[in-house]
């Protein structure tokens, strides 16, 4: 059975660092594009940055260039995000979500057949 699991969300202060996990099991990541997204209350859900496996290309939303990192483990079926330098305006639920052999419109929430169950992310003094 096809499961990705996030992980690594919580509560920060504005300016700190969090580390997203994404672990996926039943399935080998080798070929998947990985995707993060994020939704806030009453918002559609955002494509934050997406990983294209086989080879580490990355993209990125503007708001998070520079800001957040993309990774990924292969011998861990991994895939990872770095957020430092939050802002209150990246609170949100963050998902990890994977498609096999696609990485064009990888920040599209409609290229994704498989998604994870999202984690919690509060950016607050």
């Amino acid at each position: 059975q096809l499961q990705l699991v996030e992980s690594g969300g919580g509560l920060v202060q504005p300016g700190g660092a969090l580390r997203l996990s994404c672990t996926a099991s039943g399935f080998t990541l080798d070929y998947y594009t990985i995707g993060w997204f994020r939704q806030a209350p009453g918002k559609e859900r955002e494509g934050v940055s997406c990983i294209r496996i086989s080879d580490g290309s990355a993209r990125y939303v503007d708001s998070v260039e520079g800001r957040f990192t993309v990774s990924r483990d292969s011998a861990k079926n991994a895939a990872y995000l770095q957020m430092n330098s939050l802002k209150p305006e990246d609170t949100a639920v963050y998902y990890c979500a994977a498609v096999p052999r696609v990485f064009s419109k990888c920040l599209s929430p409609y290229t994704y057949p498989y998604w994870g169950q999202g984690t919690q992310v509060t950016v607050s003094s």
